[in-house]
């Protein structure tokens, strides 16, 4: 079997560079640097991601479920791609054996599709939903939001089943290990074409379409919503009484039409950010996406190592950077991000609390029960002081009896 660079590999996502790349110490400290980087950053923002929609009620919507799935994907991406091309850069062979070989490409493969999935189904869910809301009401809900879901995890698991046929441990010239292709590089040429026409390419063309008629559809709906509302910014001059009275008809219009631009301001912004993570998409992937199919076609791959360790980037990036967007753009997210970081600082707190609280509780029983105690044995002998007393004369008026302070320790 001939010998070939790792980019050629299916497991290109691991991108790793060439034999003499790889004695170069420069390039092994940027690239593990940033790779470690970008995937520390992805792995713990996309996480936050699927806990605060998880555990709070009001974000599980049907557009975050999609969220859920697109972090989810994006997770996979991360560790079966970033994470072993860390350990490929810095022992400069593949060390995870024939199984890793197989399973790594595979979950690299169905977390780049299933993540170009999901921002198609949450494209067209923001495109039914705004510009046919009244067929939305049955259409975008929760649980149909997880069923589609389920299906598109499920066709995409076997689509991506075929990686187990057409990968294998490989040996280069230098004695070294690489995960690489089966059979011929040019029986690959279908599937990349393929992949790229499906995962690629078809969701950016129904992402500008459907995101212009969005755009139109709200441009309209905020023209329209101008002149509606605006009788009730004020009432006509006149005098105070007829200035101070508006009638319930005027005063339910004026809140309605505040409630319609809230509405009207809230699904402008969602679809902001929505647009932002299907242009990320778009430029973060292209590079990567237009090297592998253009080496496709060539007989002598470009593989220039720095340019490869850019593509490499910007993949990661794009998985990483979604948490991003959502603290940036969505004041919900926000707020649920601030809560869920609130809560794990809290916790210690709560339980150093609870240990002050109880340690307190017991000084202040021992606090009460020794005057207790010191009551029962003054009781107990006071006939024999009273008898004292008589021997000796009365105690001096205004003078009180000796009494042993308590202590008390202030925790």
């Amino acid at each position: 079997m001939e010998n070939r660079s790792k980019v050629d590999s299916p497991t290109n996502m691991s991108l790793a560079s060439s034999d003499t790349v790889l004695g170069l110490i420069e390039y092994k400290t940027v690239s593990v640097f940033l790779v470690l980087l970008i995937c520390v950053v992805g792995i713990i923002g996309n996480m936050m991601v699927v806990l605060v929609v998880l555990t709070t009620r009001d974000m599980r919507t049907p557009t975050n479920c999609y969220l859920v799935s697109l972090a989810l994907a994006d997770l996979m991406v991360l560790l079966a791609a970033g994470l072993p091309n860390i350990s490929d850069s810095l022992a400069g062979q593949w060390i995870y054996g024939h199984a890793g070989c197989l399973c790594i490409t595979y979950f690299q493969y169905l977390g780049i599709n299933v993540s170009s999935c999901s921002i198609m189904a949450f494209t067209v869910e923001r495109y039914i939903a705004i510009c046919h809301p009244i067929r939305a009401q049955t259409v975008c809900t929760v649980s149909r939001a997880k069923r589609i879901i389920t299906g598109v995890w499920v066709v995409t698991s076997a689509y991506c089943m075929l990686w187990f046929f057409l990968v294998d441990i490989n040996i280069t010239k230098s004695q070294s290990l690489e995960c690489g292709y089966k059979v011929s590089r040019n029986l690959y040429l279908p599937i990349y074409l393929l992949d790229f026409a499906i995962f690629f390419v078809t969701p950016l063309v129904v992402a500008t379409v459907l995101y212009g008629l969005i755009g139109r559809i709200l441009f309209l709906s905020s023209l329209s919503h101008i002149p509606s509302c605006a009788g009730t910014e004020g009432y006509p001059e006149g005098s105070t009484s007829e200035r101070g009275q508006g009638t319930k008809a005027e005063q339910g219009k004026a809140g309605g039409c505040s409630r319609s631009r809230g509405a009207l301001s809230s699904r402008k912004q969602v679809t902001k950010m929505l647009v932002v993570v299907v242009v990320l998409f778009a430029v973060l992937w292209m590079p990567y996406r237009t090297l592998v199919l253009v080496n496709s076609f060539m007989d002598r791959p470009y593989l220039d190592p720095w340019f490869l360790l850019f593509c490499r980037t910007c993949v990661y990036a794009n998985s990483a950077i979604n948490p991003i967007v959502y603290n940036l753009m969505s004041q919900k997210f926000r707020m649920a991000f601030k809560r869920l970081c609130r809560c794990s600082e809290e916790e210690p707190q709560r339980r150093m609390v609870y240990l002050t609280t109880t340690s307190y509780s017991m000084v202040q029983e021992s606090f009460q029960a020794k005057p207790r105690a010191l009551g029962k044995k003054q009781r107990q002998t006071q006939p024999h002081l009273e008898q004292e007393q008589g021997a000796e004369g009365p105690q001096q008026a205004g003078q009180p009896a000796s009494q042993e302070k308590p202590y008390f320790s202030v925790v």
